[in-house]
């Protein structure tokens, strides 16, 4: 059946498969070098110690798209705030799988007692920018030309979702494990 599922470290070769031609082909990526299995096998271990690691399976067990989140910055008082990304295989691009995977993160952060979402993208990722404008993230500016990538230098945009309420007393962040329910689409 496809659908979302919760990714494991046995994933980690199908997702590495479909990041690749981002960082070999594109600026949507700024990381230059396609990391080992081993190396992203860990990036996922280290996402799920705090945060969703969603992937979007089809009914054949083909993983067509991955989404999820990590802390923004380390200092604690940005401990309500982290960093989505997604990327989707060539051939699902139009299907409404990244809503679905953005979305079904995005409820996952809410539970968890994130506040705010953030994400940046790369000035040429056109269709990027009006996915997260699509979904409701607010573009609230642009770093300029902080990127060098294929000999040329690139803007970075910035966006920001609020999810939870702004309070002056806050809750912890509530592991992604210790989550009592989990809800994927």
């Amino acid at each position: 059946m496809a659908g979302i599922r919760l990714a494991t470290t046995s994933d980690a070769q199908k997702i590495l498969d479909i990041y690749t031609p981002y960082i070999e082909n594109t600026t949507i990526t700024f990381e230059y070098d396609v990391p080992t299995l081993e190396e992203f096998a860990e990036r996922i271990n280290d996402v799920l110690e705090n945060f969703p690691y969603l992937v979007y399976e089809d009914k054949n067990g083909s993983i067509l798209g991955y989404a999820y989140a990590h802390y923004y910055g380390e200092r604690s008082a940005y401990n309500w705030t982290v960093e989505v990304s997604i990327y989707l295989s060539e051939n699902a691009s139009g299907k409404g799988i990244g809503t679905k995977l953005y979305r079904s993160l995005e409820e996952e952060l809410t539970k968890q007692k994130v506040i705010n979402i953030v994400a940046c993208v790369t000035e040429e990722n056109i269709g990027s920018i009006r996915f997260h404008e699509k979904l409701g993230f607010k573009n609230i500016g642009t770093f300029e030309k902080v990127g060098y990538k294929f000999n040329k230098w690139l803007d970075v945009i910035w966006f920001e979702k609020n999810v939870n309420k702004r309070d002056s007393e806050v809750s912890e962040i509530i592991p992604y494990a210790k989550l009592e329910k989990r809800t994927y689409r």
